[in-house]
């Protein structure tokens, strides 16, 4: 998780529970692709623990890690 992620998280009363809750219970929205380095990322928007709604954008790293760039009360 990066430090914006974790402040973005933070800043709307979610917790990790809730991310993780968000990305099993979400689906992918959209799809975005790096100008620069090619890197995909992905918008996913689900549930957090107390059923309020929740977007995560997310990558793969070139060691195949889960990176959560942002989280953000979704408006589904």
């Amino acid at each position: 998780m990066t430090i914006h992620a974790e402040e973005e998280m933070n800043a709307d009363g979610f917790t990790i529970f809730d991310v993780e809750n968000g990305i099993f219970t979400g689906t992918i929205v959209e799809r975005q692709r790096d100008i620069d380095t090619g890197e995909f990322k992905y918008v996913i928007e689900g549930e957090s623990v107390e059923d309020r709604d929740i977007g995560v954008v997310a990558k793969l790293s070139p060691t195949r890690k889960l990176v959560i760039i942002t989280v953000y009360e979704a408006k589904i």
